[in-house]
């Protein structure tokens, strides 16, 4: 079991082992292993490229050195406290001034580290406050709760200011607002989709219109083509070519008496899509 929490461990790598030279507690109590483990920083980033040149690498040791020396032996960096105040936010308010190249690449130490745990914890947070049928933006206010009591260290310690007050004297204002807001958003929703129905079917009906006149017109050639065939011919084949000739024009007419009944849908559908806008 052991060996397995080693093995997926991010403490394996030495370039995470290093790191704990970031530490400002650590700093303070032992500057000498904080030296050493930077410099094997440096020299890890050298040799992959990301601190372009060994004179660089010189300035961050050189200004870490300074820090040791200087800021280090300081009571901010003896009494640190992780829990009360982040690494990043402390570092940065102590090396982004006085020691710029510093800072730089301490900002590309802690990217490292970055990992999901801070999401994965909202994630717990929100299987708390979740129960069913809950709408997303509950969510979201149960969970703004819940950071500030968290921020402030329980409910008992949250100040009732004026503004808090008066927040929750208007939250039924609010609450019918959002109400009345949610329900114009329904109305308009349900127009859009209408909308959208009656625009496809008066689409449908144009296709349809397209293609009946299409046909409407090829029933017509062809009737005058074979028309035109009938009278080079005489006897049975000209009767059945006058036959066939009469069937087409007869479906070519009938397509253009479907073709009055689609104009009148069309328009129709047309007094509809303008009555909707």
């Amino acid at each position: 079991m052991v060996l397995k929490v080693q093995e997926k461990s991010p403490l394996k790598y030495p370039v995470v082992r290093q790191m704990a030279c970031l530490d400002p507690a650590v700093i303070y109590r032992d500057p000498d292993s904080c030296r050493r483990q930077m410099k094997g920083l440096v020299k890890t980033f050298l040799e992959v490229k990301q601190v372009t040149g060994i004179s660089a690498g010189d300035v961050i040791l050189e200004q870490f050195g300074a820090l040791l020396s200087l800021e280090g032996r300081s009571e901010e960096f003896h009494s640190f406290q992780p829990m009360q105040k982040r690494v990043d936010v402390f570092l940065r308010d102590v090396l982004s001034e006085p020691y710029p190249d510093l800072w730089a690449f301490c900002q590309k130490l802690l990217i490292l580290s970055h990992g999901q745990a801070s999401v994965e914890r909202g994630f717990s947070v929100n299987n708390q406050v979740e129960t069913t049928n809950i709408m997303g933006d509950t969510v979201v206010a149960r969970r703004l709760v819940c950071d500030y009591v968290a921020l402030h260290g329980g409910v008992t310690k949250v100040p009732l200011t004026k503004e808090l007050l008066k927040s929750v004297e208007a939250a039924r204002t609010r609450y019918r607002d959002y109400l009345t807001e949610e329900r114009r958003k329904k109305e308009l929703e349900a127009k859009g989709q209408k909308r959208k129905a009656a625009e496809d079917d008066l689409e449908e009906l144009r296709k349809r219109k397209k293609t009946i006149l299409e046909v409407s017109q090829g029933l017509a050639r062809e009737a005058d083509k074979t028309a035109e065939e009938a009278e080079a011919k005489s006897g049975t084949k000209m009767a059945e070519l006058i036959s066939k000739s009469n069937i087409l024009r007869k479906g070519s007419k009938q397509k253009l008496a479907e073709l009055e009944i689609l104009e009148k849908e069309i328009e129709a559908k047309g007094a509809e899509l303008r009555k909707i806008e």
